[in-house]
C-alpha cells in the first residue's frame, strides 16, 4: 500500500486540464494542490478559488518544485509534454500526459526513458480505453468469445472541422486524430501493428490542403497475429460523433456502436427515427475521463503499473507516422521502416 492520498498539481488550464481538475475535485483520494498556466490570471484564479485550488501560477516550474505535490497532469500544449516530463521525472513526481507525448518520435523516446530512470509513473491520456462499449469489446477479445481475431473496424468521425488555426499546428489527422484510433487497434486486438497502409484526400475543405493535412483517410493495418484491421476517419460527420468499432473472429464477431443521448426507436409509416449521435468527444467520453484519472490515481496508491503507459505512447506515434509516410510514398509501410525513415525526414513525416 502506498499513499492514502495523491496530491496533484495541473499544467495547463485550458479545456482539458479544467475537465480533469473537476473530475479529481469529486475523488476522495485526489487533492489539487496547485494549477499552473502561462496566461493565469484573475479568470482562473477565481475559478480555482471556487474550487479550493490555493495555488494559481503561471510558472510550471514552481508548480514541479513543490515538495507537497505528488503527481502531475501536464494538460498544456504538445510542444511543452517532452520537457515537462523530464523535469517532472527528475523530480520525482508520478505524471499523466496528454497525447500525443510529442510530435518527434525520438523525443517521446527519450521522455519515456527519463520516467523509467527516475522510477515514476506515466500515464498517457488515451481516454478511448477508458470508455464503457470499448472496454466491453476488448473483455470479449481477451475472454476468446469470438474466437481468434480475424478483423477490425474502426470508425472515427468528427461532428465539424476544427479551426485553421488548430489545424496548422495539429500535426495533421494520423498524429491528432487518428492516433486514438491506433492505439484502440492494439488495445483491441491484442496485438501489434506490423504494416500500415494510408489513404488520405482533402474532399471537406481545402484549408487542410494549405497545411499539408488531408481531412478524409483509411488507414489499413496487418498485425503480429495475422488479424488485418481498417480505420476511417473523417472530419465532418454531419449527423455528429461517430465512434464505432468491430472485432471479428473464427467464433464470431462484437461490435460497439454510438452512444445516443437516448435509446428510443420512433417507427412510423414514413420510417424509423432516432436521436443523432452524442455531439463530440466531451459528451461521448464524459465516463472515460473520469475513469482515467481515477485509475491513475488508484495506480499510484496501490502502486501498481499504470493502464496506458510510456510504451503505448512511442508505438501509437509510430504507427502514426507510418500512416504519414505511406500516404507520401503511395505504397504500405512496414513498421520496421520507420525508424530508418526518421533518421532524415523527421519532418517531412510530420
Amino acid at each position: 500500500m502506498g499513499k492514502d492520498k495523491v496530491r496533484i498539481g495541473i499544467i495547463g488550464a485550458g479545456r482539458i486540464g479544467k475537465i480533469h481538475a473537476d473530475n479529481l475535485l469529486r475523488n476522495p483520494l485526489a487533492e489539487i494542490v496547485a494549477i499552473s498556466d502561462l496566461f493565469a490570471g484573475p479568470e482562473l484564479e477565481a475559478w480555482a478559488s471556487e474550487r479550493g485550488i490555493s495555488v494559481v501560477t503561471k510558472d510550471s516550474s514552481e508548480l514541479i518544485a513543490m515538495p507537497n505535490i505528488d503527481a502531475v497532469l501536464i494538460c498544456s500544449s504538445t510542444d511543452t509534454h517532452v520537457p515537462l516530463i523530464e523535469q517532472a521525472a527528475q523530480a520525482g513526481k508520478h505524471i499523466f500526459c496528454e497525447k500525443p507525448v510529442s510530435m518527434d518520435l525520438s523525443q517521446t523516446e527519450a521522455a519515456v526513458a527519463a520516467v523509467a530512470k527516475a522510477g515514476v509513473k506515466l500515464q498517457i491520456g488515451f481516454n478511448r480505453r477508458f470508455d464503457h462499449n470499448f472496454k466491453r469489446v476488448r473483455s470479449h477479445v481477451l475472454e476468446g468469445t469470438i474466437g481468434d481475431p480475424h478483423i477490425l473496424k474502426i470508425t472515427s468521425r468528427d461532428p465539424s472541422p476544427p479551426p485553421a488555426e488548430y489545424i496548422r499546428v495539429s500535426g495533421g489527422i494520423f498524429m491528432d486524430m487518428m492516433i486514438h484510433d491506433f492505439d484502440m487497434a492494439r488495445y483491441l486486438s491484442g496485438s501489434e501493428v506490423e504494416e500500415v497502409y494510408a489513404k488520405g484526400k482533402v474532399l471537406i475543405n481545402p484549408v487542410f490542403a494549405e497545411h499539408g493535412d488531408v481531412d478524409t483517410a483509411i488507414v489499413t493495418l496487418t498485425f503480429a497475429n495475422g488479424a488485418i484491421g481498417v480505420i476511417d476517419n473523417s472530419r465532418q460527420a454531419v449527423y455528429g460523433y461517430d465512434q464505432r468499432v468491430e472485432v471479428f473472429g473464427s467464433l464470431g464477431s462484437v461490435a460497439a456502436d454510438n452512444d445516443h443521448p437516448n435509446t428510443a426507436l420512433i417507427s412510423t409509416a414514413a420510417g424509423l427515427m432516432r436521436d443523432k449521435p452524442l455531439h463530440f468527444f466531451l459528451e461521448r467520453y464524459n465516463e472515460a475521463y473520469v475513469q482515467e484519472t481515477a485509475l491513475f490515481i488508484d495506480a499510484i496508491i496501490q502502486d501498481k503499473p499504470v493502464t496506458v503507459d510510456g510504451n503505448d505512447a512511442v508505438q501509437a506515434e509510430r504507427i502514426a507516422l507510418a500512416a504519414k509516410l505511406s500516404m507520401e510514398l503511395g505504397r504500405p509501410v512496414k513498421m520496421t521502416e520507420v525508424q530508418g525513415a526518421l533518421q532524415g525526414s523527421q519532418s517531412a513525416a510530420l
